[in-house]
C-alpha cells in the first residue's frame, strides 16, 4: 500500500505522547477523589458526578496560581479551602428553569455539585491567598513560603 503525500503528512503529526498525556490526564481525573465526601451536608461522589471543572496550575519563583472554568456560577456558590499543600475547590452551579413555555431539544450543560482537590507543589503562606473570579474563570494565586521559594547559589571558583 503507497501512502499520497497528504496521507503521509497526517500519520507525522500523530504523536502517541499526546495520546498517553491524554490518557494519564483522564486517569488523574478520574480518581482525583475516588472517596465520597461530605460536602453541604450530603454525602457525594466525585467520581460519579456530572462535571468537574477543568484546573490549571501554573507556578514561577514566588507563587503558585490556580484558574478553575467554573461559568454561570455566583461566588457564594464557590468554596475554595486549603489545607496543608492540599487546594479543594467546591460547589453547585444550579440549573437555570425556564418559564414552562416551549420544550428543550437539546440541553448539553452541566449542572450540580463538583469537588476539585489538588496537591500543591510547594508550600504556601495561607494568610496571603488571593481568589478571584472574572468572566467564569476562578483564579487562585498563592504566595510560596520563603522556604519553598527557589534559592540562587552563587558559585565561588578558586
Amino acid at each position: 500500500m503507497k501512502l499520497s503525500r497528504s496521507q503521509r503528512q497526517n500519520v507525522g503529526q500523530w504523536s502517541p505522547f499526546n495520546q498517553l498525556t491524554r490518557l494519564r490526564d483522564e486517569i488523574n481525573r478520574f480518581f482525583d477523589s475516588p472517596l465520597p465526601m461530605r460536602w453541604g451536608g450530603e454525602i457525594t461522589s466525585p467520581m460519579f458526578e456530572g462535571w468537574n471543572p477543568s484546573i490549571d496550575l501554573f507556578e514561577d519563583r514566588d507563587t503558585i496560581t490556580v484558574k478553575a472554568e467554573v461559568p454561570g456560577m455566583k461566588k457564594e456558590d464557590i468554596d475554595v479551602s486549603l489545607e496543608g499543600r492540599t487546594l479543594s475547590i467546591c460547589g453547585e452551579r444550579r440549573e437555570e428553569k425556564e418559564d414552562g413555555k416551549g420544550s428543550a431539544h437539546r440541553s448539553e450543560r452541566y449542572y450540580g455539585k463538583f469537588y476539585r482537590s489538588i496537591e500543591l507543589p510547594a508550600a504556601i503562606e495561607p494568610g496571603s491567598v488571593k481568589a478571584a473570579y472574572r468572566d467564569g474563570i476562578l483564579t487562585i494565586t498563592m504566595p510560596k513560603t520563603e522556604e519553598a521559594k527557589r534559592k540562587q547559589i552563587d558559585v565561588q571558583v578558586s
